[in-house]
């Protein structure tokens, strides 16, 4: 579970490659789109504001002209002088006018009138509109010239006299000219600070897209990485829920110790199988609480491959139970050691059948056997004691052949008996079930025994014998045998007296009725107890050990059972349980 858990925690963060190139392909044609426009409209709003400034210089210095016009004393002079005055602003290059022919006719540096300017424009296109253009210097510094035709006047002037039929401006501009010159005026800005501000925009327009399109991509990264996160969660939460039903209800024991000797897990069949009270082992020293068997098997373990495969036997609260332990290491991804463990089942029952049927086995090979030399012993007994009673007859006046002649004939009848309940126990055994009351026939197979355990000093105890009627469906005669067989062996068992229990249970829910024999006896040795149902096994010096083979017998007949529970120098304890309902057993 836990090397489980670790691998969803490392798998949630992985991210597909192809989930990156997604994004990217995404993001920055739409990043670089929205930059190249910002550029592109910061470089327009540039040009539009050095052309409006430009726009308005022009018309500030038509304006001055004008003014300088109207007061009728106006020459070349004052044109120079407004151009210098107006070029001292310092984000200001150039002021310059020139002729149709391209010749400076004004200059804010009066040593370049005269002179012809450089990259002429078509100045016959100059017209009434603002035209604008980048050049460079010769230092390479950037320029943005805007010009267009230089018209203070409009080309009419109203004086004292009138309207004027030439233009004042341009007699007074070039007073040796008859002919009205066509000039464009020029103004230079510097576009160093623009530029430099433009470039420091767009490095900034830059720097945000590239945060943009990290925090785009961190921000697809993060849900992609929260939606795998719920999603490890969620699978997390479904494998935790699923494995712990399998390990709580599994029928087979499972118990992890940790690597410090602790437990760190078991399950419910582990704590009903080693009586552990639920909830108070975790975290607790296995020593404490496992039987010392069962942590034996850790020091067994050689190997991570190594794997102990065992059946042991366990005293659990006084009582010995036989398990078959499986026991590992355990260890992570990373090749960690987690701790050990043990997988436990109970094969005590499993034990007890694999003996039952190896018993039955035995005794259907026996049983056949047995059949077989009964047959063939008992017509040469016949004869025998044909020959017994004649030498008796016939020897009637020697006491001595008369003595031998009875212990022939005695011996003979006991053989007889011995292979009678051979081949009883042989053949298959019938039973003539009805519905009896239980409590008539223990009584009358006790009134039977009166008269042996009056004799032994018995004392016979009926106090838990119910006075009601208690209904079950069997064979009364063979019930009888049996109860007669179990009363007569505990009554030899009490050889200096003792109490001779008898009592009846009746289990309503289960529909069946038991009866318990117990005595004071001498008990039967612990080594014996599973011995007791062979044929032939007797601890008596006279006995044939067919009494309790028979008494399995008809039990098993009935689809009962018999229980033999017994303490040496104590008392024996037989429970036999019986079906109460046709219906049921039939």
């Amino acid at each position: 579970m836990d090397m489980k858990k670790k691998r969803l925690d490392q798998s949630w963060i992985q991210i597909s490659p192809w989930v990156i190139v997604g994004s990217l392909i995404i993001m920055v044609p739409i990043l670089a789109f929205m930059t190249i426009k910002d550029i592109r409209t910061q470089q327009a709003n540039m040009i539009m504001l050095l052309t409006e400034k430009g726009a308005a210089l022009i018309r500030s210095i038509e304006a001055g002209t004008r003014t300088g016009m109207l007061g009728l004393n106006w020459s070349g002079v004052q044109v120079q002088r407004l151009i210098m005055e107006t070029a001292q602003q310092p984000d200001i290059v150039y002021i310059l006018i020139t002729d149709q022919t391209g010749k400076v006719v004004a200059h804010n540096q009066p040593l370049h009138i005269g002179k012809f300017i450089a990259a002429d424009p078509d100045l016959e296109l100059a017209g009434e509109s603002i035209q604008a253009r980048e050049l460079h210097r010769s230092d390479g510094k950037p320029v943005f010239e805007v010009y267009r035709r230089f018209t203070p006047s409009g080309g009419k002037m109203m004086g004292r006299g009138g309207m004027m039929s030439h233009d004042w401006f341009y007699s007074h501009m070039f007073p040796e000219s008859q002919n009205q010159q066509k000039l464009t005026i020029f103004v230079g800005l510097d576009m160093g600070p623009i530029v430099a501000t433009n470039k420091e925009k767009e490095h900034q327009n830059i720097v945000i897209a590239i945060i943009m399109l990290l925090l785009g991509f961190s921000g697809i990264v993060s849900i992609i990485i929260a939606q795998n996160y719920r999603s490890a969660r969620a699978s997390l939460s479904r494998i935790k829920a699923f494995s712990d039903n399998i390990v709580e209800n599994m029928p087979v024991g499972l118990l992890f110790i940790g690597d410090h000797g602790k437990i760190i897990t078991i399950n419910d069949a582990s704590e009903k199988m080693l009586m552990i009270s639920p909830g108070t082992s975790i975290g607790t020293a296995a020593q404490d609480i496992v039987p010392c068997q069962i942590t034996d098997l850790l020091e067994e373990i050689h190997g991570d491959n190594d794997i102990v495969f065992k059946e042991i036997q366990c005293s659990i609260h006084g009582k010995t139970t036989l398990l078959e332990a499986s026991a590992g290491i355990l260890r992570d991804d990373e090749d960690h050691f987690l701790g050990h463990i043990i997988l436990l089942r109970d094969i005590s029952e499993i034990d007890h059948l694999k003996k039952e049927v190896q018993r039955r086995e035995r005794l259907a090979s026996l049983g056949s056997l047995a059949a077989g030399i009964a047959h063939e012993i008992r017509n040469p007994l016949s004869s025998i004691k044909g020959f017994a009673t004649y030498f008796k007859e016939r020897y009637r006046d020697v006491p001595e052949d008369q003595k031998t002649a009875d212990i022939m004939i005695r011996e003979v009848e006991r053989l007889n008996r011995v292979i009678g309940q051979l081949l009883e126990f042989a053949r298959p055994m019938n039973v003539g079930k009805r519905d009896v009351d239980i409590v008539e026939v223990v009584n009358q197979s006790l009134d039977m025994i009166g008269a042996q355990a009056q004799e032994g000093t018995v004392s016979i105890d009926r106090g838990h014998i119910p006075q009601d009627t208690v209904h079950a469906y069997l064979d009364p005669d063979r019930i009888g045998q049996v109860l007669l067989n179990i009363y007569l062996n505990a009554i030899e068992a009490m050889t200096e007296g003792g109490t001779l229990s008898v009592g009846v249970d009746e289990d309503r829910v289960n529909h069946t009725v038991s009866i318990r024999i117990s005595d004071t006896g001498h008990g039967i040795p612990t080594d014996d107890i599973g011995r007791i149902f062979d044929p032939y096994y007797t601890t008596k010096q006279s006995g044939t050990g067919l009494g309790l083979a028979i008494v399995h017998k008809i039990i098993e007949a009935h689809a009962g059972k018999v229980k033999v529970q017994s303490t040496p120098g104590q008392g024996t304890v037989v429970i036999v349980t019986l079906p109460a309902d046709r219906k049921d057993r039939d």
